[in-house]
């Protein structure tokens, strides 16, 4: 099992979150709330109005999001879903733990009870330079005050 941190339209209540608990598709388990340790610009991009980690460290915001175990069919799914890697790439964070529900390893539990965990994350460093300028936010809600209605794949 692998441990994957979602900010976007794959969070509970989000417009793609049908695919995380999709069996078909592999098993993903909520496992708790995070952020990241630093800062990333989060920004909504794009026609399709879709929510970008960019991969620049130290600007931006502590995002938030969630902490799934994701298996190995999962895993897979996530990376052909997100385009990886040419439209995301899969990187490893550390992610600061809000709350958290997961029962699984006494490791994972001892690492939680420290706060911080290292999280499979999809940002991306290849993305046109005028997206540094769009407004950062510190979490994603496709209903949110920003008025960019994302467009779902089925409807693109």
């Amino acid at each position: 099992m692998a441990r994957v941190f979602v900010y976007g339209t794959l969070k509970k209540g989000q417009p793609n979150y049908k695919h995380m608990i999709n069996t078909a598709k592999g098993l993903a388990k909520f496992q708790g709330r995070g952020r990241t340790v630093e800062k990333y610009p989060l920004v909504i991009a794009g026609k399709y109005n879709i929510p970008y980690m960019l991969n620049i460290p130290g600007t931006g915001h502590h995002v938030a999001g969630e902490i799934y175990s994701v298996d190995e069919q999962m895993l897979q799914f996530l990376d052909e879903f997100e385009g990886c890697p040419d439209m995301y790439q899969r990187t490893l964070m550390r992610i600061q733990v809000v709350e958290w529900e997961g029962k699984g390893s006494a490791e994972e539990a001892r690492a939680a009870a420290d706060g911080v965990l290292e999280c499979f994350v999809y940002s991306t460093a290849t993305y046109p330079p005028e997206w540094v300028g769009l407004p950062y936010y510190d979490s994603y809600d496709s209903s949110g005050k920003h008025g960019l209605a994302y467009v779902l794949r089925e409807s693109r």
